[in-house]
């Protein structure tokens, strides 16, 4: 590990490169929250129910996650740096296609596609700023998290600012700020050579045969089932405008990116991963107990939210700590199959909201989602041998040790870090 002061240095002399994928991850994790503000505006614009415009999450990481068992297989044959363009211009064409449409259908579709091509650019990016970043791989992960910090808490806010303007905005601000991340990566990133060992697309697969890892990963989907579950409906109930739904979503992002990068790693030190992470989902879970519980008060749901963040920063860092100390394959494929099994609830959770809401009450979906996350601690018990005998080996270290090929290894959650 760096010491402080060369992490400092680290982080103000990189290659231009490094500062070109950083710039183009900020973009990408915006995304995750950039809709939040104007899901309200969504449906009554375009004059549809609530668990349709949650399709816009369902549709976009339901992809997301199929997209990361193949984006190995991909980046293999095409190397880091072209996996990366076709990413990037992808989100382009999808977001500005999303802006111009004019039915939730469409946007919905869109979506999908805007999912595939963040796929292909989380699965490399960070395997880029490991490669070309001055200082090793622990200036490297501050880079990313630092990039994954500020996109998680500035994309709601510019949601709120441009969505307050009209719906399409934060679509269109997307599509422009990737091609200029585009075209920084086109320009400043060398070519890249593709990996001496090419990922194969059952390998994913393959790793969930592991049992710490599959008990690890089960807990990132019911984790991101209750966290989904709040990220796309609780806009709905705190009755504020896009600009407004945009600042409260601020302050969420800055708990998250404070707690991922800063506390977590020191709650990790001093308690262990298993320990801190039961006690942080069971605060999940009475996150998602008080917002079922006191629906109809806006301000209870404002700063719950807001607080939400805090458990949300947490529970990213120390759930993909957890994946990378107990997976026995090389990290890029274990992130592909802990990306793919979370990004699956995190999917379906917010159209299964909608629904709830729609046909039994707005309390039922919160309080299910509040089992589903103790549920997470019952699966997460299950890898807890595995989990300390990381923690005593200081097993991080050794995993990044691996070789790190063109492959996912950008998934650290929506919200994730």
């Amino acid at each position: 590990m760096l010491r402080s002061a060369d992490r400092s240095n680290s982080l103000l002399r990189q290659p231009r490169a490094v500062y070109a994928v950083a710039f183009a991850c900020v973009i990408s994790f915006m995304g995750i929250g950039l809709v939040d503000p104007i899901l309200p505006a969504l449906a009554a614009k375009l004059h549809a129910t609530p668990s349709q415009v949650e399709l816009l999450f369902t549709s976009y990481l339901v992809i997301t996650a199929v997209a990361m068992l193949i984006t190995g297989w991909v980046a293999g044959r095409l190397g880091s740096k072209n996996t990366l363009l076709v990413g990037l211009a992808l989100v382009v064409i999808f977001s500005a296609l999303a802006g111009a449409s004019r039915t939730i259908g469409g946007i919905v579709g869109f979506r999908a596609g805007w999912g595939l091509g963040n796929a292909l650019f989380i699965a490399t990016s960070l395997a880029v700023i490991v490669a070309s970043a001055a200082g090793g791989f622990g200036a490297a992960i501050i880079l990313y998290e630092t990039a994954l910090g500020i996109g998680i808490a500035s994309g709601p806010l510019l949601g709120g600012l441009l969505g307050n303007v009209s719906w399409r905005g934060p679509f269109f601000g997307v599509a422009v700020l990737m091609a200029a991340a585009l075209v920084a990566t086109l320009v400043l990133l060398p070519p890249t050579p593709r990996p001496a060992v090419r990922s194969r697309l059952r390998d994913p697969i393959l790793a969930l045969e592991h049992g710490p890892l599959a008990r690890v990963s089960l807990t990132g989907l019911f984790y991101n089932w209750g966290f989904f579950t709040v990220l796309g409906y609780s806009p709905f109930l705190m009755h504020l405008s896009a600009l407004d739904l945009g600042w409260v979503f601020f302050g969420w992002g800055v708990l998250v990116a404070i707690f991922a990068i800063i506390i977590a790693p020191m709650l990790r030190r001093r308690f262990g991963t298993a320990p801190t992470l039961y006690v942080n989902l069971a605060l999940v879970a009475v996150g998602l107990l008080v917002i079922g519980g006191w629906a109809a008060h806006p301000l209870v749901i404002i700063v719950t939210v807001i607080l939400f963040g805090s458990v949300v920063g947490i529970n990213n860092t120390l759930v993909t700590t957890a994946v990378m100390s107990v997976a026995p394959v090389p990290r890029p494929v274990a992130s592909a199959a802990y990306g793919f099994v979370r990004f699956i609830g995190g999917g379906l959770a917010p159209y299964v909201a909608g629904k709830l809401v729609e046909h039994v009450g707005v309390h039922v979906p919160f309080v299910i989602g509040a089992v589903v996350v103790l549920a997470g601690i019952v699966s997460l018990a299950g890898a807890r041998d595995a989990l300390d005998a990381a923690d005593r080996s200081d097993a991080v270290p050794a995993a990044a040790s691996a070789p790190v090929v063109a492959a996912p290894v950008g998934c650290l959650e929506p919200g994730e870090s």
